[in-house]
């Protein structure tokens, strides 16, 4: 078993031949590189499937005995200074090395496909192997070096990948704004290691934590520093994981491919950043401040991610808000020391939103055909609908998906969350309440993302439409829904108002058979293409991801004897998890666990039903709207429930203002103190020396007249200043 350990270290670096033969060959012989490009992806998904058979063994080994293993090798010795690379393997690796290599083997597998008619293919890949090389190195280091030479990695791979197609405008600068928001918690992180090596003269894990804690038992060192050095650490993940307030990069992020968004918001990126938290938590849990604010950070995030999700048009920024609030709940679990929760949450929401991702790109590729290779178009979901005919797969995949996230059993995510709002309770009634609160905004906008989709009819083609005829069929509202309007007078719909409440209970019958004739009559007429399903090499990842969504939230559960107790998990995490939640038991009785289960499972059920009757199909031909002012009277309910939607929507749209107040303080603000100091440097600094000089030039030239040689001149002078001074003495002294 050792010797298996030993050679651990091989699992980061199986990827890298691959992306060093692809760069050297696109450099050296770009063109016999070019010719047989599809078939660098079969030694891709090949290096890293055995990544991930080592991993697996290493797993087991785990689970069966619980060993932590350290190797390592001596990089540089200079008198009292020693510095060691190596590799650390223990349950958190393990768990880690499985995610990263299953979720990039799926997305390899599907970006075949999907990106093969771009000419960026191979560079593609080659970013994609290196960032999961990064990502495998970051999670098998075994010291504060390490760490953050394998975390600044993953920023740049994260940097190449948002900006892979640079020649938009709009990507170039999402991939910017990325990594200048990471350099910020990348500053604080290098902050931090340099803080706690101060401290305790050491960069490797196993004597860093001993020797924190008992300085701090036995006060040793300065509090207030240790919780300064403590909170800079943070700062990086808060920045990595998309955490309030360095969150905005995120849904900027979706600029990139579509497999780069599954890729780093499933198993890479944010995942690094709950992978150093969950690292450093043995240091964190000694320091109460530290586990407060974790905690504060993370509830913080699960609220604003669910309320900036709840108006998104775009399918894509919509999941990455998604994407946002669940980590908001992994980072809420680990900052209330539910270590076994986190870790949980984590791999099954990996696994989701892989799916969820994946998914969407499976739509967008379907909706390309009739709205082109426009990103502002085939991700808006105000232009889709109507998909499940043409994409039955992708919107199984998706619907399961949804469902997960959604909180429903017995798919994934429930069985996490589940734990993580029971434990949510222990810790603090406010927090559980705003955890429960937000687990019902996941399930109103995820639902609404899936009925936008897939539900209804394809309003795009009512869009083509409305181009060639002055009058269309159809409007969409703020809120995605769709609103008939007033067209062409010999098709004989009714005149409506396109303004709609959404709130309003005033409907109009429309009927479903005439709608579904003039759908026809479009698609037939205006129309002749339609969205299409993916190719099978796209469907297989979404099929495996299926499974993986059903399956994977059983290995922390066994129903034997009686009783619901964690098993697999249990094992898997013993050697971290007995620091951690002492009140807290293994096992639960069944009535308890009802109790929990139908409490979270009706949250999720009230948002799935809001959702449903605000945009499902019951809708169709009951259509909200308002009538003309003339005819309706609105009342004064009416009017404060419009205003209270203006004000959710406005929020949602714009992202919460957060985006808009950076622009100003810190954009703005920049600038503008640039230009002051551009204007006190050249008009002050720069005026006061040649000022100087300037004056130089003209007492220089006086003297030159004053200095002639004449005796008259000098008696004149002379005299000139006896009479001044002579007259200022009279007036100060008489």
């Amino acid at each position: 078993m050792e010797h298996t350990y030993q050679y651990a270290w091989i699992i980061p670096f199986l990827p890298f031949p691959v992306t060093m033969s692809m760069g050297f060959g696109l450099l050296l012989i770009p063109t016999a590189t070019k010719s047989i490009r599809r078939m660098w992806a079969f030694p891709s998904v090949l290096m890293l499937s055995i990544a991930m058979v080592f991993s697996a063994h290493l797993s087991i080994q785990q689970i069966n005995g619980n060993f932590i293993y350290q190797y390592l090798w001596s990089w540089t010795i200079n008198n009292d200074f020693s510095l060691e690379f190596g590799h650390l393997i223990d349950s958190l690796t393990s768990i880690m090395s499985i995610l990263i290599t299953t979720v990039g083997i799926m997305v390899f597998i599907y970006s075949d496909n999907y990106m093969s008619h771009d000419q960026g293919y191979l560079r593609f890949f080659s970013y994609m192997s290196f960032s999961n090389t990064s990502m495998l190195g970051l999670v098998t280091s075994s010291n504060l070096i390490q760490i953050y030479i394998f975390w600044e990695l993953v920023g740049m791979c994260s940097y190449l990948l948002i900006g892979f197609w640079f020649t938009r405008p709009i990507a170039a600068s999402a991939c910017q704004k990325a990594f200048v928001t990471n350099r910020i918690g990348d500053f604080g992180l290098l902050l931090g290691i340099l803080g706690l090596y101060w401290i305790t003269g050491s960069f490797e894990f196993r004597d860093l934590f001993e020797i924190v804690n008992n300085l701090i038992h036995n006060n040793g060192v300065n509090s207030v520093f240790v919780t300064l050095c403590a909170s800079f650490l943070f700062i990086g993940a808060i920045a990595k994981s998309a955490q309030f307030p360095l969150h905005i990069w995120l849904p900027d992020a979706m600029e990139g491919p579509t497999p780069i968004s599954a890729l780093i918001h499933a198993a890479t990126m944010v995942a690094a950043g709950i992978f150093l938290v969950a690292r450093f938590l043995p240091f964190f849990i000694v320091i109460p401040y530290i586990m407060h604010f974790i905690s504060l950070i993370g509830i913080i995030t699960v609220l604003l991610g669910a309320t900036l999700a709840l108006a998104q048009q775009d399918i894509k920024r919509s999941l990455a808000y998604s994407t946002m609030s669940q980590l908001g709940y992994i980072m809420l679990a680990l900052g209330i020391g539910s270590y076994r929760a986190a870790l949980f949450h984590l791999i099954t929401h990996a696994y989701s939103k892989a799916l969820l991702f994946l998914g969407s790109g499976s739509i967008i590729h379907s909706m390309e055909p009739i709205v082109g290779y426009s990103p502002e178009k085939s991700q808006n979901m105000v232009l889709m609908g109507g998909l499940t005919r043409y994409v039955p797969i992708t919107r199984i995949t998706f619907l399961l998906g949804t469902l997960s996230l959604c909180g429903i059993p017995p798919l994934a995510c429930f069985w996490s969350k589940d734990e993580i709002l029971k434990d949510s309770w222990l810790y603090s009634p406010i927090f559980a309440i705003i955890a429960s609160f937000t687990a019902g905004l996941t399930a109103f906008y995820m639902f609404r993302m899936y009925l936008l989709t897939f539900d209804g009819y394809l309003r795009v083609h009512f869009q083509n439409y409305s181009s060639t005829k002055r009058n269309s069929l159809y409007s969409i509202s703020l809120w995605g829904k769709e609103v008939p309007i007033v067209i062409n007078e010999n098709l004989l719909l009714p005149t409506m108002n396109n303004s709609v409440s959404f709130f309003s209970n005033d409907t109009y019958q429309i009927d479903e058979n005439r709608i579904r004739h003039f759908s026809t009559y479009f698609r037939n007429k205006y129309t002749s293409t339609y969205p299409h399903e993916s190719d099978n090499t796209m469907l297989f990842p979404l099929l495996l991801l299926v499974l993986f969504t059903l399956f994977v939230g059983l290995i922390g559960i066994d129903f034997s004897q009686g009783e619901i107790h964690f098993d697999i998990l249990s094992k898997w995490l013993i050697p971290s998890t007995k620091f951690f939640r002492p009140n807290s038991t293994d096992s639960a009785d069944w009535d308890d666990v009802l109790t929990n289960v139908v409490f979270s499972v009706s949250i999720a059920v009230f948002g799935l039903f809001i959702s449903s009757i605000l945009y499902g199909s019951v809708y169709s031909s009951l259509q909200n709207f308002d009538l003309m002012n003339s005819f309706v009277k609105v009342s004064p309910k009416r009017i404060f429930l419009d205003q209270i939607k203006n004000v959710i929507y406005n929020w949602s749209y714009n992202r919460g203002y957060i985006d808009l107040f950076y622009t100003n303080i810190f954009t703005v603000g920049i600038r503008r103190l640039a230009e002051l100091i551009k204007f006190f440097d050249r008009h002050i600094i720069d005026g006061i020396t040649n000022g100087v000089g300037l004056s130089s030039f003209f007492i220089g030239e006086g003297i030159k007249y004053i200095g002639g040689g004449r005796v008259s001149s000098y008696l004149f002078f002379y005299l000139s200043y006896v009479s001044i001074f002579l007259f200022i003495f009279y007036i100060f002294y008489f």
